[in-house]
C-alpha cells in the first residue's frame, strides 16, 4: 500500500497549481474587487454569486454555504476524490513527481508508470475518435450509431471512436508518440502476437471508460463484423489503472448531477447510458462487462453521501437474464444507505430501444421510482410457488425469509416481513415476523458462521407458530412517530400501568412495529400483563425483567421504566388513551393494507368463499377503524 505523500511535495503541488485556474475549469469567474474573483457556487444552488476565490492566498470560500479551503480541498469536493487522489491529479498536471513515506516504501516508479498508462489511453481515445469521424472504414460504426439514434454530436460528447481492422495500427501510432512496447502491452491496448505487440481492439466501435476524475483508463469495444470471432463486447483487461469491478461507465459525466440530486440510475450498457443522458436522465451510469457489486456501491456512496433520501434506480431487461441481474443487485442492497428501486419497461425494452421507439419522454418516465428492489426480488421468488396450498406458501417463505432477514434496519425489516406475509397470503403475519427475526438473530449472533438453521423450519412450524421475542437490534430513530408512540405506550405500561390496564393486555406483540418494543411487550405479557402492575406494583418491574428472554430486552425494559414520559403536564388517562388508540389504529391500518394487497393478489380468479372471507375481514377492520377514530379509547 502506498505510503503518505511527502509534506514538502504536497506544499509544492499546492503552490504550483493556481487555484483560480483549477476553479475556472468548473465555473465562470469574474472580478470581485480587491484581487478576488467570484462566481456561482458549485456546491449549492444560488442565483447571485457568493463563491469567492483569492488567487493570492490560494483559497476559496462560499459565503452562502460556508464551504472553503485550498486547491486540494476544491478538487476533493468537486470531483469526490480522496486527499491523495486529489494531490496525485494536481501533481500530474504540474509535472511534479511525488515522494511517499512510511516504511521506506517509495512507489514513485509505479506512480510514474501510471501517468504513462493514463497518457497512452488519452492519446488512444483521441485517435479512436478521429478514426470514427474521418475514416471511410468507420462507416460501419457510424451506421451502427445512427440506427440507434446517435448522431455525430452524440458520438463526440461521449468520446465514441472506432478501431481499424488492421493488426497494429494503434500500436504503431503509440510507438510514434514515444511509448515503448512494454508500456503499450501493460496498458492493455495491445497484446502479444507472434511477431510482437498487436492491437487488442480491431474493427470495433470504441467507448472510452473514464474514472471518476475523468481520466480514460480503459475501453469497451463492440463487435461490428460477422467475421470477428470475438465476444460481442470486449473490455480492457485488468491493468494497473483499470479494474472492471471498480469503474462505472459515464460516472465522469453523471457525478455532479448524482451528487446534486441524490439519485443515480444504473443501466446495463453503454448505449443505454447515452440514451438516458440524451433524454435528460443525466445521472445514468453502467457497469463495464461485470455485475453491479460492492466496489461500484462504494463509488456511488461517495457521491450520494449516505443521504437517507437518496435513491438508486436499477433498469434491467424484462427477460430472465435481467431478472437474475436484479436479484444479484438486491444481494448488495443493504450496503446502500439509499433507497433502491427497479424499473422495467412494460414491453421489456432497454432505454436505448425505448428512446428509439417512444422518444425521450418515455425514457425519463421509465426511471421514475416505482417498485422497491426488495419488493421486486421477493415477488420473483414468491411467483415460483403455488400459493394456493399451505406447502407452497411455506416453501416460498423458506426461500424469501432469509432475504428479508438481511435488512439491517429493524423497523424496515419488520415492515417488509409483514408485506411478505401479505404476498404469501399468510394471515398470521406474526408467524412470518417471528421467522424473519429468528434468522436475523442467528446471522447477528454467529456472524454468518456455523450451521444455518434448518431451511425447512418454516414448513415444519407453519401450523403451530407462536410469537417470540425479537432482538433489540440497532438504535431506533425516535424521530419516527410510529416508534415514538410505541415507546411512549410501553413506558406508560411499565411506569403507570393503572392508566392503560386492562386495554393494554389485549394488544398483540405484532402491534409494535419495532422488534425491540415487540420483545418488551411479550415480556410484560409473560410476567402477567399490565394488570399485574396494578395489583402488585412493587414486584411488577422485577417480574417483567425476569420474563425478558435476554440481556438486551432486560436492558430495554429498564430503560423504558426510568425514562421520562414525554408530557410536560401531569400524565393522565386522556394522554394514555391517546397512545393506546394511536398504536391500535396504526396496527389496524397496516392490516387493512395487507388485506387490500391480498385481495389484489386473489383478483377475480380467486375462490369465491375465500374472497368473501377476506372482503368481510376488510369490512370489519374498516368499521373498527372508524369507531376508533370517532370514539377514541372508549372503543378499546
Amino acid at each position: 500500500m502506498a505510503g503518505r505523500i511527502n509534506d514538502e511535495d504536497v506544499k509544492a503541488v499546492r503552490d504550483a497549481v493556481p487555484i483560480d485556474a483549477v476553479v475556472s475549469e468548473y465555473l465562470q469567474l469574474r472580478n470581485a474587487g480587491g484581487g478576488n474573483l467570484k462566481g456561482l457556487c458549485p456546491f449549492h444552488d444560488e442565483k447571485s454569486p457568493s463563491f469567492q476565490v483569492s488567487p493570492s492566498k490560494g483559497f476559496f470560500h462560499c459565503f452562502g454555504c460556508q464551504e472553503g479551503g485550498d486547491t486540494i480541498t476544491f478538487v476533493m469536493k468537486i470531483d469526490h476524490l480522496s486527499f491523495s487522489e486529489a494531490v496525485e491529479r494536481l501533481a500530474g498536471q504540474a509535472g511534479i513527481t511525488l515522494r511517499y513515506e512510511e516504511g521506506g516504501y517509495n512507489p514513485s516508479h509505479q506512480r510514474g508508470e501510471r501517468i504513462r498508462l493514463v497518457e497512452a489511453h488519452k492519446i488512444a481515445a483521441e485517435w479512436y475518435a478521429e478514426q470514427l469521424a474521418t475514416s471511410p472504414e468507420a462507416d460501419t460504426g457510424r451506421v451502427f450509431l445512427a440506427e440507434r439514434g446517435f448522431d455525430q454530436a452524440a458520438a463526440v460528447h461521449f468520446g465514441v471512436g472506432y478501431s481499424p481492422q488492421g493488426w497494429d495500427h494503434l500500436t504503431r501510432f503509440l510507438r510514434g508518440k514515444g511509448f515503448t512496447d512494454k508500456e503499450i502491452l501493460l496498458s492493455g491496448l495491445a497484446q502479444e502476437g507472434r511477431r510482437g505487440p498487436i492491437d487488442r481492439f480491431r474493427g470495433r466501435l470504441m467507448w472510452p471508460i473514464r474514472d471518476i476524475g475523468g481520466e480514460v483508463v480503459g475501453f469497451g469495444a463492440r463487435k461490428l463484423y460477422e467475421a470477428d470471432n470475438g465476444p460481442k463486447y470486449l473490455n480492457t483487461p485488468d491493468t494497473a489503472i483499470y479494474r472492471k469491478s471498480q469503474v462505472l461507465y459515464g460516472i465522469d459525466l453523471a457525478k455532479k448531477d448524482i451528487a446534486k440530486s441524490s439519485r443515480a440510475v444504473v443501466v446495463e450498457g453503454y448505449t443505454d447510458v447515452m440514451a438516458c443522458h440524451l433524454a435528460g436522465v443525466t445521472t445514468a451510469i453502467a457497469t463495464c462487462g461485470t455485475a453491479f457489486g460492492g466496489d461500484h456501491i462504494k463509488i456511488l456512496r461517495r457521491l450520494l453521501m449516505d443521504n437517507g433520501s437518496a435513491r438508486v434506480i436499477f433498469t434491467f431487461d424484462g427477460d430472465a437474464a435481467g431478472q437474475k441481474a436484479a436479484l444479484r443487485a438486491f444481494e448488495d442492497d443493504q450496503k446502500f444507505a439509499a433507497e433502491t428501486y427497479i424499473a422495467i419497461a412494460p414491453d421489456g425494452m432497454d432505454p436505448c430501444d425505448l428512446r428509439l421507439a417512444k422518444g425521450d419522454e418515455a425514457v425519463a418516465d421509465l426511471v421514475e421510482p416505482r417498485t422497491p428492489l426488495f419488493e421486486f426480488a421477493l415477488r420473483q421468488i414468491v411467483a415460483r410457488y403455488d400459493l394456493d396450498t399451505p406447502a407452497g406458501r411455506a416453501a416460498a417463505l423458506d426461500e424469501a425469509a432469509p432475504i428479508v432477514a438481511r435488512i439491517k434496519n429493524s423497523g424496515a425489516q419488520h415492515e417488509v416481513a409483514v408485506q411478505l406475509a401479505g404476498m404469501l397470503g399468510i394471515l398470521d403475519t406474526q408467524f412470518v415476523v417471528k421467522r424473519v427475526a429468528q434468522l436475523a438473530r442467528w446471522a447477528r449472533d454467529r456472524g454468518g458462521k456455523g450451521p444455518a438453521p434448518d431451511r425447512h423450519q418454516a414448513s415444519q412450524q407453519y401450523a403451530s407458530a407462536q410469537p417470540s421475542a425479537a432482538p433489540r437490534g440497532p438504535a431506533l430513530n425516535l424521530r419516527n412517530p410510529v416508534y415514538a408512540t410505541e415507546r411512549e405506550l410501553l413506558k406508560l405500561a411499565l411506569q403507570r400501568p393503572e392508566l392503560v390496564s386492562p386495554a393494554f393486555d389485549a394488544y398483540g406483540a405484532d402491534e409494535f412495529t419495532a422488534p425491540p418494543y415487540a420483545a418488551v411487550r411479550l415480556a410484560i405479557q409473560d410476567a402477567g400483563g399490565a394488570e399485574l402492575g396494578v395489583a402488585d406494583p412493587q414486584d411488577y418491574l422485577v417480574k417483567v425483567r425476569e420474563a425478558a428472554p435476554d440481556d438486551a430486552v432486560r436492558a430495554m425494559v429498564t430503560e423504558l421504566a426510568v425514562e421520562a414520559i414525554m408530557l410536560r403536564r401531569a400524565v393522565d388517562e386522556p394522554y394514555a388513551g391517546a397512545q393506546l388508540v394511536t398504536v391500535r389504529r396504526r396496527a389496524v391500518e397496516r392490516r387493512i393494507r395487507d388485506i387490500t394487497g391480498q385481495l389484489t393478489r386473489l383478483g377475480t380468479q380467486g375462490d369465491p368463499a375465500q374472497l368473501a372471507a377476506v372482503q368481510n375481514e376488510l369490512w370489519v377492520l374498516q368499521q373498527y377503524d372508524q369507531t376508533l377514530r370517532e370514539h377514541g379509547a372508549a372503543a378499546l
